[in-house]
């Protein structure tokens, strides 16, 4: 079973194309690494996916419904985490926390509290205030609190540095173990998701170049 799938996904500005045709799977259950450089259209794929641009041809689905009509039952499911996130910096994290929760029936009061203190976040601290590190882990915790079924991280890593980005990484990482989620998770980087990811896409130009596991990948270039 495949938790996001697209076929002959087009998007345009204006008169250039960001995404030519592109024909994705993800299966249930993997972490899947979309790797390209800048510019290649993974952002414009996570939006189109997470319907917040509409496409220009073709079709996606995700968890089952198309991508043009997710409602909130979906996006209950889905957490999602951008490097260009904007969070309400006026709030300290338990206010954030507490704004959230009452969003989500399946909001973990244990998860969250486990994940304050593996990523040591003060409470009573306004998000202003904040490191850009410290309000990317916040970011994940509160999407990580209510066990989605899907985590898309876009491009997460932006700017932080090694010991902040492996933390991210094990917060997903044990999070993901205990039951079957699914990370879809972008980087112009193979060397920041290498150790997260069991399949890789790469784009390119808008373009899939390929989609595989990514112990096939290795194998063929080892």
């Amino acid at each position: 079973m495949n938790i996001i799938e697209s076929h002959q996904l087009s998007r345009k500005y204006g008169r250039s194309d960001a995404l030519h045709g592109l024909d994705l799977a993800v299966p249930a259950g993997s972490i899947f690494a979309f790797i390209g450089p800048n510019g290649a259209g993974k952002t414009t794929t996570i939006k189109v996916l997470m319907n917040l641009l509409e496409p220009t041809g073709g079709t996606a689905r995700v968890l089952g419904v198309d991508s043009r009509k997710l409602t909130p039952r979906e996006r209950r499911q889905i957490g999602y985490v951008s490097e260009n996130q904007k969070l309400p910096d006026w709030m300290t994290v338990d206010q954030l926390m507490r704004y959230c929760r009452p969003f989500y029936p399946t909001w973990d009061r244990g998860l969250e509290k486990k994940l304050l203190r593996q990523f040591e976040l003060p409470l009573d601290r306004k998000l202003s205030h904040l490191s850009r590190g410290m309000l990317m882990k916040a970011a994940l915790l509160a999407s990580l609190a209510y066990r989605p079924k899907l985590l898309v991280l876009d491009e997460p890593f932006s700017g932080l540095d090694p010991l902040v980005r492996d933390e991210f990484i094990k917060g997903a990482l044990e999070v993901s173990q205990q039951e079957e989620w699914t990370i879809f998770i972008s980087s112009h980087d193979i060397n920041e998701v290498e150790q997260l990811a069991d399949w890789v896409g790469i784009i390119d130009t808008g373009r899939l170049n390929l989609a595989e596991p990514i112990a096939d990948l290795q194998g063929r270039f080892r």
